[in-house]
């Protein structure tokens, strides 16, 4: 039988130990996995042809990270501090990247450690790190109870797939004392790609598909939930102005805007007519004051649907403003005759 590879595990070591053992690595490493010298010289010298690390002199060579970096962190949630996670294991390996990457990446990460401490009565949990010439990739694994599961108990919702119209609301949390419900939200705008995978759905966004949040159904449920996020070296995206984009004013910068993928109130291939489907949608609306309506992909809405929204809702809510977007000819006039019954 043959045995387990171990390169998992020289890899973690070796990026661990890089940094405090340049000159006496592979001994360093060696010991600490009982492994030969000769084994762990084989997979240093594989990532120095990767580009992983970067090798000087021959006799008694010393090594240090590459331009390429590689990590994966294993992690106890209880008690798990996320700014631990950041400043001592993997801020280190961004040297050389952009700042405005840096501080998106520090943000994404500490968030997403954040809520899996605090939301997913997880045990474990797993951060990989990859950098190459010209991207970052971060992700962050937990093995507790599933983001789209909690958010459905939470809310009561009755099919997992609502949970995804609410991440791409924002401000939701099923601890409010002690979170505002911005992180997913706002690193999910920052990030050139964001995913989020759990049980036998995915939420996220991807540039070549659209800039918007999407839904798809995976064919492989999987259990807890895996957030992955990819940021371009050469991204001109800033936080601040992330922040200051979804704000009520310049001088503001409270979270009060939001964009709603009116697509994902329906629940499979269900079209968008009645007024329960409206509420929905509307749900938690009065937390914000600005909503774009977003109704790319949408074929067509009923009367009530619209009726609901634009002249129910908007009545009872005369401090909030809804812009509708993107509607089709067909929608846009059930819209406005919404509109004119108003």
């Amino acid at each position: 039988m043959p045995r387990p590879s171990r390169a998992r595990d020289v890899e973690a070591a070796v990026f661990h130990r890089v940094g405090s053992h340049p000159e006496d690595l592979v001994r360093v490493v060696a010991d600490e996995l009982g492994l030969s010298r000769a084994a762990v010289v084989r997979h240093v010298n594989r990532l120095v042809e990767e580009g992983y690390l970067a090798k000087q002199g021959t006799t008694r060579p010393t090594y240090v990270h590459g331009v390429k970096r590689k990590a994966r962190l294993t992690y106890e949630l209880e008690g798990l501090a996320e700014d631990i996670v950041w400043s001592n294991d993997l801020a280190p390996l961004l040297h050389g990247v952009p700042r405005n990457v840096i501080e998106i990446c520090h943000y994404g990460i500490t968030e997403m450690v954040n809520n899996a401490v605090d939301h997913s009565e997880g045990k474990e949990l797993i951060v990989r790190l990859d950098v190459n010439e010209e991207k970052v990739i971060l992700s962050v694994t937990d093995d507790g109870v599933g983001i789209f599961r909690k958010i459905t108990e939470h809310l009561s919702l009755p099919d997992e797939r609502l949970a995804l119209l609410e991440l791409a609301k924002g401000k939701l949390t099923t601890d409010p004392i002690r979170h505002t419900g911005e992180g997913i939200f706002f690193t999910s705008k920052a990030f050139d790609e964001f995913w989020i995978f759990s049980g036998d759905l995915t939420f996220g966004h991807h540039p070549a598909v659209s800039d918007d949040d999407w839904l798809l159904e995976s064919n492989k449920p999987m259990d807890g939930t895996a957030v992955v996020m990819h940021i371009q070296r050469s991204s001109k995206t800033v936080l601040r102005d992330i922040f200051s984009k979804y704000s009520s004013g310049p001088d503001d910068y409270s979270f009060e805007k939001t964009i709603v993928p009116v697509r994902l109130a329906r629940i499979g291939d269900e079209n968008l007519i009645s007024r329960s489907q409206a509420k929905r949608l509307i749900s938690r609306f009065d937390k914000f004051r600005n909503i774009i309506l977003d109704f790319e992909g949408v074929e067509m809405v009923g009367q009530a649907f619209a009726d609901e929204i634009f002249r129910v809702f908007a009545r009872a809510h005369p401090g909030i403003e809804l812009i509708p977007s993107g509607a089709r000819p067909e929608v846009q006039e059930m819209i406005n005759r919404a509109l004119r019954a108003e």
